[in-house]
Formats: structure tokens, sequence, C-alpha cells
């Protein structure tokens, strides 16, 4: 039982005994105690004083007696504005130490009884276009909440849904054919997504030019749209992808096979990974199957245009599209079958779909429409809807290529990390190849912790200058300060310093114990994180933590103290600190050097 709960319960006790009051854990707080007061942990005494008949002041006093005779880790304890203030002993937080440094998962809950099997969905990207900005969120959300929910003791399969079909692939393919020359990746040295990206931008040029000409001879956008003759053949090619025509299939299959090289190289340099690829060209097969029961079982119904439809107006929605007139499917109908498969492939205990919050209705209408099939998990998937991310120059649009590419960004992350690095004078020490992996790694720390450490149901805005930043509260600054701390303990190793836990100390100074009890709060913070598929909980905890660091490290010394505990001490809290650091940053998969 840790030393909050037991202060908690004894207030319990101490309110019944003294007041003859009996209440329950959720009246009794127990909370840090603020900066600005004296004191470790605090208890607000507002609450008793309608039992105690008392003012808070005298109400504090006899409740802070009781509890400091019962918890004999209190050393003492002050009462300030109906604020009482414990005062814990310096071996309490000595031992604390000591465990956490010589415990290797300090902060992470192993497997056990509470263990669920979580499936995180995260990327999700089209095969007609490269991995973009937007895709980076997706991505290194998807990532961070699936290792913050093992680090929470739970078994997690992470899984891609690639959309490898529909009329959005049959422009890239129209566009190629019609106007590509035949090009290939290795004809063109172009990586295999952004050429075929650069198709999918063809196709949406051309198109708006024939919409334009087609709407000066009197029809409407939407008419012009209908039978511009691009989208019509891109159409056909659905059509006959659908009704798997070898030509077209041979082309799909060809363009397709170029896209997933070039995402393999990105998850790559992102970092990130899946445990399990589902491509929708065959969840869509499962999708109409399930589509086709719930119309025989009268759940959706057909138009006369031969259209299948859910009526959910019942819901208090509209009626939704299952499948279009020439039996092609929609984006619903194969995140239907995609559910059903992967409740068939695993025994999943919750579903966790990480899409951004412009599809908050469709996942929504899913989930009802999953229920109405007959599957009682249906209502339980999760959507973790976080809004998008901009550039100050405004919001992206793929179709106009103004997109801003993962790879191009990574690159020139790579490159203002360099040449500030350089300016700095961080890397000199370093061989080349070892700066250069050092660059990146501050480059990836930078772009993942100025992503992550924002609230993911925010709308950001993304700045690559002000993230690479090496002060303030960005990845570089906790990526020094971790390198700084390493660096202090070559030192020690060099001079032959065999520091252990087993020193004893009178007294701990406040800079210390400040450092010490944010060092202790780190396995609530992956709690917290956990329960609220937050990574900004964790990063701005790291923050914190090397704030904390930096501000002792300003006060203290470390290897020029002459007393050998006090100097074992420092070493054995730095060490920690690093520990701690490195635990949490890796749960955003963002790298630490260990020079810089």
């Amino acid at each position: 039982m840790n030393l909050e709960v037991l202060i908690q319960h004894a207030t319990i006790e101490a309110l019944k005994k003294l007041y003859d009051y009996d209440t329950d854990t959720a009246l009794v707080q127990v909370q840090n105690t603020r900066k600005d007061q004296i004191g470790d942990f605090t208890i607000v005494v507002f609450p008793f004083v309608r039992f105690s008949k008392k003012s808070p002041e005298v109400t504090g006093k006899e409740i802070g007696n009781f509890v400091t005779e019962k918890v004999n880790l209190i050393d003492s304890f002050q009462v300030v504005k109906g604020f009482l203030n414990f005062i814990v002993k310096n071996d309490y937080w000595l031992k604390y130490l000591r465990d956490a440094f010589n415990d290797n998962s300090f902060g992470l809950i192993n497997q056990g009884e509470n263990c669920k099997t979580i499936m995180v969905e995260y990327s999700s990207p089209n095969t007609n276009k490269p991995l973009h900005l937007g895709h980076i969120r997706n991505n290194l959300l998807g990532y961070s909440i699936s290792e913050i929910l093992k680090a929470n003791g739970h078994k997690v399969i992470k899984t891609n849904i690639v959309n490898d079909r529909g009329i959005h692939i049959c422009k890239s393919m129209y566009a190629w054919q019609k106007w590509g020359n035949g090009e290939t990746p290795e004809s063109t040295g172009i990586k295999g997504d952004h050429l075929v990206g650069k198709y999918y931008v063809e196709f949406s040029n051309r198109l708006k030019f024939e919409i334009a000409e087609l709407m000066s001879k009197g029809f409407s956008e939407e008419e012009a749209e209908n039978n511009a003759p691009s989208m019509i053949a891109a159409r056909e090619l659905l059509v006959k992808w659908e009704a798997n025509d070898p030509e077209t299939i041979n082309l799909w299959k060809t363009m397709n096979e170029w896209v997933y090289k070039g995402f393999d190289e990105t998850y790559r340099k992102l970092g990130v990974d899946f445990d399990k690829i589902y491509y929708e060209s065959d969840t869509y097969i499962t999708g109409k199957e399930e589509v086709l029961r719930g119309e025989k079982e009268g759940v959706f119904f057909r138009k006369e245009d031969q259209s299948v439809w859910a009526d959910l107006t019942a819901d208090g929605l509209d009626q939704k599209l299952l499948l279009r007139s020439d039996g092609t499917s929609v984006y619903i109908t194969q995140d239907i079958g995609t559910a059903k498969m992967r409740y068939n492939d695993f025994d999943i205990d919750k579903m966790i779909y990480v899409v951004g919050n412009e599809q908050n209705y469709h996942f929504q209408i899913l989930a009802l429409l999953l229920d109405k099939l007959g599957y009682s998990w249906g209502k339980d998937l999760f959507h973790f809807s976080y809004g998008m991310v901009e550039l100050p120059s405004g919001k992206m649009k793929s179709r106009e290529g103004t997109v801003v590419d993962a790879d191009d960004l990574i690159e020139e992350m790579t490159d203002v990390a360099r040449k500030m690095s350089q300016e700095l004078g961080k890397l000199e020490s370093l061989a080349k190849d070892e700066a250069e992996a050092t660059y990146r790694m501050i480059a990836l720390g930078a772009l993942k912790y100025f992503i992550l450490k924002v609230d993911p149901r925010k709308n950001m805005l993304f700045n690559p200058e002000e993230s690479i930043d090496f002060n303030g509260n960005t990845g570089p600054f906790i990526q020094y300060t971790h390198a700084r701390i390493k660096s202090v303990l070559r030192k020690a190793e060099e001079k032959q310093i065999n520091f252990t836990t087993d020193f004893l100390l009178p007294e701990i100074s406040q800079k210390e114990k400040d450092l010490l009890k944010t060092i202790t709060l780190f396995p609530d913070v992956v709690k917290e994180a956990g329960d609220n598929y937050s990574p900004a909980v964790i990063a701005n905890y790291c923050y914190e933590l090397v704030k904390e660091y930096n501000q002792f490290y300003h006060d203290h010394s470390i290897l020029a103290e002459s007393d050998e505990a006090k100097r074992n001490f420092r070493l054995v809290l730095s060490s920690t600190v690093a520990k701690v650091a490195k635990t949490g940053m890796g749960l955003l998969g963002i790298q630490m050097p260990e020079r810089m």
C-alpha cells in the first residue's frame, strides 16, 4: 500500500474516531502539496468542518496529529488556511529512489489478471498517394497509444488497414494508363508511393479542366463531374476491378507494389510497425457478404436502382448507402468486413480506431450497423478521434498536391537538426556516422514530441523550426538532458566511482526532494496516460522531470561533491532520472542519444 493510500485510510479513521463520521475514499483526496507551501502531501479539511464543528485550522491540527501518530513515515505537518500539509520522512523518499534505481521496469505493469487483448488500428493509408504530415500524427498517436497500453499490462495487437481499392485507386491507375508513358520507380528514380501520388494529382488536374469545359456548356457542377470522361473511365476501371478483369488486376497489383515498398521505407524512418496488416481488397468481400445477409434478413433494404441502404432514421440518423447501384462497395461496407475478420482472427477485448475527427459520424454509423447485424461487440468499438494537423500556410489537400510529404519532412527536419547542432557545436566530438545517426534521432525526437505533447483531441499547428529548439518544451531539450546525465555517469566511471544505493543521508535539499517526488509520479502518469489514451500526459511529464533535473543540476555539484554519501546519492538520482526519461520517451517512440 503506497503512502497516499495510508494517509487516506488514516484520515478516514480519524474522522470516525474524532467526529464519529463515516466516510469513504471519495471524500478524502490526497494531493501533492502546492509548490508555494511546505509539505509533500495535502488533504483539504474544509469538507470536514461541518462534522468537527470547529475551525479549519483546529480541525486540520486534530486530524494531523491523529494521522502522524498512525503513519510512521510522516515526519510532521502544517495547517495553512484549511490545507493540511504532511511532511514525509526522508527515509521514505530514499527507499523509493533505491527501489526505482534497482527496478529495470519501474513504472511499467506486467501482464496479469487484468490484462486485456486490445487491437489498435492506425495509419490506414490509401495506395494512391504517399504518407503526409496528417498520416504522421496518426501513426505517432497509434504507435504511442499501443506502447502505453502495453506499459499498463495489456496485450496489444497493432494493426493497419490498407485502403488498396476503390475509386481513388482507379483514378491513379487511369491517369498512369493515359499519361504515364510506362514510367516506373526504377525508370524515374522516384519512390513508388510518390510516383503513384503524382498521377493522382494529374487525374485531379485533368478532371478540373473537364468539369470546367462541361459547365461552360450548361452542365451543373455535379452533372459535369459525373459526366467528365476521366471520371467515367475511373468508374469503369472500378467495375472491371470488382469483376476481376485480368488486365485491370495486373495493373492494380503492379502499382500497389510500388506503393507498399514506399510505405515500408517511410514506416521504417518513422520507427512504427504493425503486427497484422489487413487489405480492403480482401475485407470488402466479407463486407459485401454481410450487407447482402443484412438485406436478406430485412436489416437493410434495396432501392429501385439496385443500391443497398441502411435506414437509420429511427436512430436519429439518416439513410446510409452500403452498396452502389452497380454493386460496388463503399467505405462503410469494407469496414464492416474488416471488423468481422478481426474479431474472427483474434480474441479481442477492445478495438480502438485511431482516425481523425472528420470521421466521427462514420464510426458512429459503423458501430450501429454492426450491432444491427447481430454482433454484440459492435457498440463497444472505440473511435480514438484526434484533431487535424495544419501548417502556418493552412490546411493540406492531397488532390491538389499541397500536402507536406512525410519523407520530405523527415529529411528537412534532419537537415535542420544537423545545422543547429553544428552551429551550437554539440556533436563535434562524434564520428561522422554516429553524428548523422544522432542528427536523425534529434530530428525524429523533435517531430514526434512536438506532435505528441499536444492534447490529441485538439487541432494543432506544426512548426518545424520551433519543434527542434534545444530549449523549452521540446524533444531535443529532453534528449539533451538525458545525454548530459549520461556524460556525468561516464565521467564517474572514468574516475572509477562505483556508486551504490547504500548511502545514508541525514537530510536532502528541497531541489533534491522535488526531483525525487517527480520520479515517484511516473507510475501514476503511465496509468493516467493508459486510462485516457493520451501520449501528451507522458510527454509533458518527461518535460517536467528533466526541467526539475536541470534546476537540481544547476544548484548542486555531483562529481565535485566531497561528501561521498551525497555524491553517490546524486549519481543514483541522476541515473534514475535518465532511466525514467528514456522509458517515458520510449513510450512515445522517441530514442534518447547517449551523446549530444
